[in-house]
């Protein structure tokens, strides 16, 4: 099945980052090794490479040109930090400090970063691209994704399954420099990897946005 952001909510653009592999391959080597997850806040040269003129083109092209990133996480899957996550939708931002405002919550705190869970209207007008710093084959636990479930809205964990079985489940490959596109609020899920080796992927979250009264984005 070829994918389409505005059918399937993803879409897969080939070598769309390739010019900036060596620079996020750069920023990679700095960071922690060993962390399945990485929550990344103030890396040098991260938000300029998510900005308008680099990664950030075509969120800028769906949600106007003043989108901006407002969180990135590094995910990596190796011998030593291999995973899996089961079917669900991304629910929480990151915000800088706590403001008890209707609809927000609950709040937790991530890697030392506040979150909280917005209203979900907000998070179904968000984009998210995934940068593949590495080749993602099928047995490289590719992104699972169930085509069309980013119109049905928040739901219910209870409801994941039958979701999943009316839409379907497509398998996101890509190789080094490849980006996924895809709506911040669709039904997702990853798979252990069965080989080893590197499956690194930049993950950067999209908003027009402003949440106002005081409560404010984290950034990256």
């Amino acid at each position: 099945m070829e994918l389409r952001l505005e059918d399937h909510g993803a879409v897969r653009q080939l070598g769309a980052a390739a010019p900036f592999l060596g620079a996020l391959h750069f920023i990679a080597a700095d960071l922690p090794a060993g962390r399945a997850g990485l929550r990344l806040h103030g890396i040098a040269g991260l938000a300029e490479l998510a900005g308008f003129d680099a990664l950030g083109r075509e969120p800028a092209r769906l949600l106007g040109v003043n989108v901006r990133p407002v969180r990135a996480i590094l995910f990596d899957k190796t011998e030593a930090t291999n995973w899996a996550l089961g079917w669900h939708q991304d629910r929480t931002i990151a915000v800088r400090k706590r403001v008890d405002l209707p609809g927000f919550g609950p709040w937790s705190v991530k890697s030392g970063m506040l979150h909280v869970e917005p209203p979900f209207a907000l998070i179904e007008r968000m984009v998210t691209i995934r940068v593949h710093l590495d080749a993602v084959s099928a047995d490289n636990a590719p992104l699972l994704i169930a085509p069309g479930s980013h119109r049905l809205g928040r739901i219910a964990e209870s409801d994941l399954a039958t979701v999943v079985e009316n839409c379907g489940r497509a398998t996101c490959l890509a190789e080094a420099g490849d980006v996924w596109v895809y709506a911040t609020s669709i039904v997702h899920a990853s798979a252990a990897s069965v080989r080893t080796g590197h499956r690194r992927v930049l993950q950067i979250d999209y908003s027009v946005d402003s949440l106002g009264d005081r409560l404010e984005w984290l950034g990256i």
